[in-house]
């Protein structure tokens, strides 16, 4: 019985995995809510300068009725 003195880690270990598991997941799905779309993961400030860019050129666009 000595031999599996690690298993008492294992209810432990699955208790605080699944928690960041769940928690993860709410804040996607919370975040999708709020904004309608996931969440880009790794856009720095030139990735949100072209996204403005680029509505503000679809804009133009669909204004010029091309």
């Amino acid at each position: 019985m000595a031999r599996l003195h690690w298993l008492e880690a294992i209810l432990p270990l699955g208790i605080i995995g699944g928690m960041l598991c769940i928690m993860g997941n709410a804040q996607y799905y919370i975040h999708r809510a709020a904004h309608g779309r996931p969440k880009h993961i790794g856009n720095d400030n030139w990735d949100m300068a072209m996204a403005r860019r680029d509505k503000a050129l679809l804009r133009q666009a669909q204004a010029s009725g091309n």
